[in-house]
């Protein structure tokens, strides 16, 4: 779920200010907020539901350490063996097997990250108290080493997030320091070790705490009540929040240095605050009244369709909880602008083919007004295959 705009075309980020580009920004925001902002959250839920159902679901410390177990390891077989998973598995060798592949890849990786969540999060509600100053002590220090690690960003999630299942991209996890597996094998490993057991653990901190500040103090005797405030506050701040980019990218423009680190992490620790309440409300209200008498069916609908509803869109991996971004890598004001590109990245693709057509098209006609090839039989009939030069040819063979 976490994204970057690193590394995207221009030509999406600089988007024109006409209407056709509002227009653009405005379905793209739509389609992240109600449409694939939901599903993942939903395919989040019924997972994280089933392991509680069918792994040492009569033993919380096991099943939590269980899932500890399967997240951290999963994490690190696919973070280390990215590269071979990229240069096997591509649709240039075989379209139909890549499909297969990569959709299966997301499945299983999906669970993986789940049980990685699942398992720091509940470790954490077993071994300290659920007291506000419990849970604010948990919460600060892993946030304070976030923003001295310049990786606060990691904590986004959907709605502010649409990863599109591309090909060249599909298996490529970003590490900490981006250091080479094939140079420095030791340090990859290690590379790859902080980024999953250490960044990853601190981004399960901050979210677990203030989810939990929520359970604590927003009508914690009424779920129902306290599920449809999280999701009206949530929603409330996440709108707040796109409406604000462009002041946003302005603002980060004009600055440099630790003044522009410092307001873009303040502008994503605020759409993060909007994203925990959005989960909350969504996640609880599913849980009170979506089949709540038949829990497994629930679960399972919600994990089954919402994948595969998200895999046909062709952003299943939007569910996936890997790599590690830099905050304000991005120049300028990119670095506040929240990777939802969806629409707009159709419209680019089908620009693109458009104009590719038009230059194969004017390489076709400087080649037709090249000569390719004359021929004088005996007969002094004059065969031209250069359709421009054609009557001059004719001219100079009648002279003759």
């Amino acid at each position: 779920m976490r994204g970057s705009t690193a590394g995207l075309a221009d030509g999406v980020l600089n988007s024109s200010r006409d209407a056709h580009g509002v227009l653009l920004d405005f379905l793209d925001t739509m389609l992240s907020t109600v449409v694939v902002g939901p599903l993942v959250i939903s395919y989040w839920r019924g997972t994280w539901n089933l392991m509680e159902d069918y792994l040492f679901p009569k033993n919380f410390l096991h099943s939590s350490y269980a899932s500890c177990i399967i997240g951290a390891v999963g994490h690190l077989v696919l973070t280390l063996y990215q590269n071979s998973l990229r240069n096997s598995v591509h649709p240039s060798r075989h379209r139909i097997a890549y499909y297969i592949i990569s959709r299966l890849y997301t499945a299983i990786y999906g669970v993986i990250c789940v049980n990685g969540w699942k398992g720091v999060w509940q470790l954490i509600d077993y071994y300290t108290p659920m007291t506000i100053p419990s849970v604010v002590l948990f919460t600060i220090p892993p946030i304070v080493c976030l923003v001295v690690l310049k990786c606060l960003r990691n904590i986004s999630a959907a709605p502010f997030t649409i990863c599109i299942d591309a090909p060249n991209e599909y298996f490529d996890i970003q590490t900490m320091f981006k250091i080479s597996g094939a140079r420095q094998p030791l340090l990859y490993v290690l590379d790859c070790c902080f980024s999953v057991l250490i960044i990853g653990s601190l981004v399960v901190f901050v979210w677990r705490g203030v989810w939990v500040f929520l359970d604590l103090v927003l009508y914690p005797s009424d779920a129902k009540l306290s599920a449809w405030y999280s999701l009206a506050i949530g929603y409330g701040i996440v709108f707040i929040t796109f409406a604000l980019q462009p002041v946003m990218r302005w603002t980060c423009d004009k600055l440099t240095g630790f003044w522009r680190l410092a307001i873009a992490d303040i502008f994503l620790f605020f759409s993060f605050i909007g994203t925990v309440n959005a989960w909350r409300g969504i996640w609880q209200l599913l849980d009170n009244y979506f089949l709540p008498d038949q829990r497994a069916l629930s679960d399972w609908l919600t994990h089954g369709i919402c994948f595969i509803l998200l895999a046909l869109m062709n952003c299943a991996n939007t569910v996936l909880v890997r790599g590690v971004f830099l905050d304000a890598e991005e120049p300028g004001g990119k670095c506040v602008i929240f990777p939802v590109y969806y629409i707009r990245l159709y419209f680019q693709k089908e620009r693109t083919k458009k104009n590719q057509k038009a230059l194969d098209t004017m390489d076709k006609d400087e080649g037709a007004n090249t000569l390719l090839l004359i021929e004088k039989p005996a007969n002094n009939v004059v065969v031209v295959k250069n359709i421009n030069e054609k009557n001059q040819l004719n001219n100079e063979t009648t002279k003759k």
